[in-house]
């Protein structure tokens, strides 16, 4: 059996996540699958990869998409691909890395706060913006003001909310922290 560090130094797994990093999210396409911390881990079983996967929640629609980009980016490498996909732990905003965010700040998407390394209490984010303190609300990803209205708990994705600069008077998108 192979060990930890021995796969992670597989030729193979080197390779599957070099063109794993080339994976867009279906839909949120400036960010990857890596990025957005969904792809948790490649295994290398015997003569086949096994790739961990953790959809942002357990209803995400893409998930089916996810699965088949997958094992369609892989199939190059003439080996067996299995996809497997892991709830527990449930994934967090935290997986996220710092390019995810900058990123989905650029694409016009306010990044979620971090949670357990920030201490939020995700309970404080109630559908209700009346419920926010100023300081608690997403800065519009566009003129950067925290002046912000939440318009809808559910936006594009049942994983973000629908705000509104109340400055630049621009809608914008805000992942939620889970």
């Amino acid at each position: 059996m192979m060990s930890h560090v021995d796969n992670v130094l597989d030729p193979l797994v080197v390779r599957a996540w070099q063109m794993l990093d080339t994976l867009t999210d279906p839909e949120i396409p400036v960010v990857t699958l890596r990025d957005m911390g969904i792809v948790r881990e490649v295994v290398h079983r015997g003569d086949a990869l096994e790739v961990i996967i953790t959809p942002t929640y357990s209803g995400c629609p893409a998930m089916g998409q996810i699965e088949d980009d997958v094992r369609s980016t892989l199939q190059s490498l003439g080996v067996p691909v299995r996809v497997t996909t892991r709830l527990s732990p449930a994934w967090t905003t935290d997986w996220m890395n710092d390019a995810a965010r900058d990123k989905l700040r650029a694409y016009g998407i306010a990044p979620p706060e971090r949670c357990a390394s920030a201490g939020v209490n995700v309970v404080q984010f109630a559908p209700r913006s009346a419920a926010r303190t100023a300081a608690d609300r997403p800065a519009c990803p566009l003129c950067g003001s925290a002046h912000t209205t939440e318009v809808s708990h559910f936006g594009s994705t049942a994983c973000k909310a629908l705000y509104k600069c109340l400055s630049c008077l621009e809608p914008f998108d805000y992942f939620k922290p889970y």
